[in-house]
């Protein structure tokens, strides 16, 4: 089966394009021509923008812009966005973080995502042309949303603010057993006064640790006091099966690692 291939200069056109039955949005490609290549007929024809502003990043004060087209790379590479670099280097090898966008990774299906783990611990927005709205929400209706991502914003963590850790059985470009992104904020003495946390594969999309963000406020980083969070980290997970890990191993193994980025 062939795919036709159509450009538009406009996310407006695009968008346009993109409700005709069968069409898919072609961002990087790691997501959809893979699934092209094993076999997925229910597209027909790939919608791709060439809009410039889809691949800047611009960096104001605290608050970061990225374009929905910004790769996995080029985040990489940008030094204000250091605290962002390994959540960016967990996506596959050199050469798809060369290719994978940040637009896409929201759409990446589990075991994937590992970027869209980060920006939920960060509460960002999502934008398209309809406006802005928290990624959580975006996150929940994903599935069948038709507009094209146009950007996310978040504020910049501190570097001592924001922990990222993925865990996969083969360094350093395997398929997650299992990411976690904490975000957290604490007093000069050390005492959590907030705190998001961000699960990958503990459902079918990223999700948050609610019960363990909550035990962790008015505690400080210790062995001692983070245990009630660590033992709340499981409340509300439903952790998938794969080749890579099952259910069972990557629900024992979430307090542990949950555990180790902490005290890190």
């Amino acid at each position: 089966m062939s795919l036709a291939l159509r450009t538009f200069s406009s996310v407006k056109d695009a968008n346009t394009a993109l409700q005709v039955s069968g069409t898919r949005y072609l961002g990087g490609g790691t997501l959809v021509i893979r699934a092209a290549n094993e076999g997925d007929v229910s597209v027909s024809s790939l919608i791709r923008v060439t809009d410039p502003g889809l691949s800047q990043i611009a960096v104001s004060d605290d608050k970061v812009w990225l374009g929905a087209s910004v790769t996995m790379a080029a985040i990489a590479r940008r030094p204000e966005l250091a605290a962002l670099a390994p959540a960016a280097r967990a996506v596959g090898g050199p050469a798809i973080r060369n290719m994978a966008t940040v637009g896409g990774n929201l759409f990446a299906t589990t075991p994937y995502g590992d970027f869209a783990v980060a920006l939920l611990a960060l509460d960002a927005t999502v934008a398209t042309e309809d406006g802005e709205m928290p990624i959580e929400t975006f996150l929940a209706g994903r599935d069948t949303s038709r507009a094209i991502v146009t950007a996310v914003g978040f504020s910049l963590p501190k570097a001592e603010s924001f922990r990222f850790l993925k865990v996969s059985r083969i360094k350093p470009k395997g398929i997650s057993v299992l990411s976690i992104a904490a975000h957290l904020q604490r007093t000069v003495d050390g005492s959590v006064t907030s705190a998001r946390i961000a699960l990958g594969c503990m459902a079918d999309r990223p999700m948050r640790a609610k019960a363990a963000e909550k035990a962790l406020l008015g505690c400080k980083l210790t062995p001692q006091e983070i245990a009630p969070a660590l033992a709340a980290a499981v409340e509300g997970i439903a952790p998938i099966t794969d080749p890579i890990a099952s259910a069972w191993y990557r629900a024992e193994v979430l307090p542990v690692h949950l555990g180790r980025l902490l005290l890190t």
